[in-house]
């Protein structure tokens, strides 16, 4: 392996990452009648299904079979789970191929879009900006949910998939269908009653029979996973209270917010495994800007308990668009308020929608003055420039245009109204010195997220979108490990430093950028081609990166562009109790625990995963990075690594590769807030390319909290650990482990919408 001048330090790769059988299994391998499938299985379902949808040739479906084979390439993991299906094939169903949505919130539509692409695992971004949500009618009748039928009463062959409803005078029965539409259309129904005209400020008396509902249990067919309807029947009365609270006004931005999660909580419930949301926010909203304040509530005895009236809000992130440059002060204040609770993430819109229009701002200064009069002049002016120089542009083109700031879950996609689908390079499994190995990689993500732009949806409003600005997304993992093997150990202690602008400095950013040029060229050009071969119309953005945190622990990869937590660690993976998957890892010599969620009457964790009490485990997987073993790499701590180091390399990142944005979570200190500020603000007043990235507080004692994720540990311990592991493994076959407990439909349906644990169900902690 080639290294640039820095001496051979380069790490060999993993054959097996420890982590990938208990994850491959559990999130992407589907049960079918022969049994559960294997990776090859999964390859050839979803190959098949590209090659159908995409038209490809025999010579890109051979790239793209050797590329999965050695997992360097790989779909999105929603299209690892349910590509080349017969579910996927209905139009109906289109959308369950992408990991992350954006809806504009101007109509009820909007509401009843949204639950339904959260039931099909799609992540759901949501712009709940004044100008949108004021398009929303006037709430006029109040609603009283008088009763609500149990669950599962009529017989299966009776049931019936359609929601019908019957109304007479103020009274309105409303009888749900036994299937994703039937769920979405009783809860659209009752935010059309509230603004209905017919009933003049009635208060409406509104019955929910939900007998045709399959109860708790039943296998859910197609897309797989099993029923379990527990919070359907509260649903309508939480939106009930909700909506009736705003009669005689429109909803509040946060009120809108609360009705899209309480849609979120009923589906995470209902077994679509996670939910992934983002909720965007004007920056002048102050409602909004607090709606997750006091979310905690401590009692004199120092328990804390959750706001049951605001507690769908942790479905989903929030963040704060700014249209204008915000100031340093203002920055500072969000940083502030990121570390302290979690909340606060700014979004600078103008760059999100220079990028998304790099059809038109194909230099750095047309962009760059773009955001001077956007920022400066407004929207509008921004609006006149564009007809100006690039006219006639049709109104409503030009309307979608300038709101191309909408973002998915975890923050790397942006555009209006979109879908989008992302496909990985793992990084980390690839020579740095081999440049064809590399061009293969890319040039098969790239394909296989251009197939996608063949689906023509169903939904005006996401069909239109997609006409006016196509969008994919090609992202990498393990980028870190990357650099690493490329450069050894001197690259890891320059990072230590904080990546300072010394000679080695500016020699090892050069060739970063030039790695990072080299593959969005080879991204662009495969998009584009293929496009053109395909009279489709070209993106004009087509690399990103995202969190990765799912997918990349099927070759252990550091996730995205994030360094790793340590160089060993023990990661936890959750699965609910008796899982065979996890069954089966005890019999591999991994060890069980229970989740930090099951405790004593005292409060104190359990720890026997048999106890009666426990409903949840933790599997354990003693784990190192691919150049653990490197000299010296012990001797540099990762968790001492500056958020100025971290914000350089992302921006790196974001500079040379990425056309949409770059998920980021960077880690701080409270010492770091205000030089993580100034570096934000210049930034953004220097337009070098930032958008939104999340902020996490850092905390010296990370081993304080049991049972967490990941766990860092020392070499002694890790050998150890996996000493131990060795000794109680009674089968060195995964697989064959597995069929000894595999009974049943698989409980979960596919991984969420961001593939990733960074960005699912974020739980505002407690103010310190």
């Amino acid at each position: 392996m080639t290294t640039f001048g820095v001496g051979d330090h380069r790490a060999d790769f993993p054959p097996t990452a420890p982590a990938a059988n208990p994850v491959f299994y559990r999130t992407y391998s589907r049960r079918t009648s022969s049994g559960r499938e294997s990776w090859n299985e999964v390859s050839k379902r979803n190959l098949e299904g590209l090659r159908q949808l995409g038209k490809l040739s025999q010579d890109e479906m051979d790239l793209m079979a050797r590329m999965q084979a050695e997992k360097k390439a790989l779909p999105s993991g929603r299209w690892l789970w349910i590509g080349g299906t017969p579910w996927i094939e209905n139009k109906q169903n289109f959308s369950g191929a992408y990991n992350c949505t954006s809806t504009n919130l101007r109509d009820w539509e909007a509401f009843g879009l949204m639950m339904d692409l959260a039931m099909m695992g799609c992540g759901t971004g949501a712009v709940i900006e004044e100008h949108l949500t004021n398009q929303l009618p006037v709430i006029t009748n109040p609603i009283n949910i008088k009763t609500v039928s149990e669950i599962g009463l009529t017989p299966a062959h009776d049931r019936k998939e359609g929601t019908s409803h019957k109304i007479e005078g103020n009274h309105v029965s409303i009888k749900v269908g036994d299937s994703r539409r039937g769920w979405v259309d009783s809860y659209q129904i009752l935010l059309e009653l509230c603004s209905d005209a017919r009933f003049q400020g009635q208060e409406l008396q509104i019955s929910i029979d939900l007998s045709d509902v399959r109860p708790v249990g039943e296998s859910l067919k197609g897309f797989g996973g099993m029923a379990n309807p527990v919070k359907l029947k509260d649903l309508f009365a939480r939106v009930a209270r909700l909506l009736t609270k705003a009669v005689g006004r429109k909803l509040t931005s946060v009120e809108c917010c609360l009705l899209i999660d309480e849609a979120a909580v009923t589906i995470v419930a209902g077994n679509i495994r996670r939910s992934a949301g983002m909720r965007q926010f004007s920056a002048n909203d102050v409602m909004a800007i607090g709606a997750k304040e006091n979310l905690w509530q401590q009692d004199s005895d120092g328990n804390w308990s959750i706001d049951p009236e605001k507690d769908a809000l942790r479905m989903a992130n929030h963040t704060r668009v700014y249209h204008t440059r915000p100031s340093l002060e203002v920055i500072q204040e969000a940083v502030t308020k990121q570390f302290h609770s979690g909340e606060g993430a700014i979004q600078f819109a103008p760059e999100a929608i220079a990028r998304s229009n790099a059809d038109l701002l194909t230099t750095p200064e047309l962009k760059e003055e773009f955001i001077n009069i956007y920022c400066d002049q407004g929207k509008e002016e921004a609006g006149n420039w564009l007809q100006e120089n690039y006219g006639p542009i049709p109104s409503d083109e030009l309307a979608h245009r300038l709101g191309r700031y909408g973002l998915n879950p975890c923050g790397e996609i942006l555009g209006a109204d979109f879908h989008c689908n992302l496909a990985e390079v793992h990084l980390n499994q690839i020579d740095p010195s081999d440049e064809q190995g590399q061009f293969d990689a890319f040039k098969s993500a790239a394909l296989s997220v251009a197939c996608l732009l063949n689906h023509r949806f169903e939904i005006e409003r996401y069909r239109q979108s997609r006409a006016w600005d196509p969008i994919v997304g090609v992202s990498f993992t393990g980028l870190f490990d990357f650099f690493v093997h490329a450069f050894g150990t001197p690259w890891l202690k320059w990072w230590e430093a904080g990546r300072p602008n010394t000679t080695e400095g500016s020699y090892f950013k050069q060739k970063e950028a030039e790695y990072l040029g080299r593959w969005k060229k080879v991204v662009n050009e495969t998009v584009w081609e293929y496009c053109d071969r395909h009279g489709l119309r070209r993106p004009n953005r087509c690399t990103t990166v995202q969190p990765a945190g799912t997918k990349s622990l099927l070759t252990g990869a550091a996730p995205g562009w994030h360094p790793p937590k340590a160089q060993r660690f023990i990661r936890r993976i959750t699965f609910r109790k008796n899982d065979p998957v996890a069954m089966a890892c005890m019999d591999y010599g991994y060890t069980v625990v229970p989740s930090q969620s099951d405790k004593d009457e005292k409060g104190r964790l359990l720890d026997d995963p048999f106890d009666p009490r426990c409903t949840e485990w933790l599997v354990e997987i003693p784990t190192q990075v691919s150049w653990a073993n490197l000299p010296g790499a012990d001797k540099v701590d990762i968790n001492n690594f500056s958020a100025l180091a971290q914000f350089d390399f992302y921006m790196q990142v974001q500079s040379f590769y990425t056309e949409h944005n770059t998920s980021a979570t960077i880690e701080f200190r409270e010492n770091e807030i205000e030089p993580l500020a100034k570096a934000l603000h210049n930034a953004i007043d220097k337009s070098e390319g930032y958008i939104s990235a999340a902020l996490l507080a850092r905390f010296d004692a990370n081993a304080t909290f049991p049972r967490l994720p990941f766990e860092p540990i020392d070499a002694t311990t890790y050998e150890s650990l996996q000493s131990e592991v060795f000794k109680r493994r009674v089968s060195t076959d995964f697989f064959e482990a597995l069929k000894r407990y595999d009974e049943g439909e698989l409980t979960e349906a596919g991984p969420a919408g961001c593939d990733s644990d960074k960005c699912l169900l974020p739980l505002a902690k407690p103010n310190n």
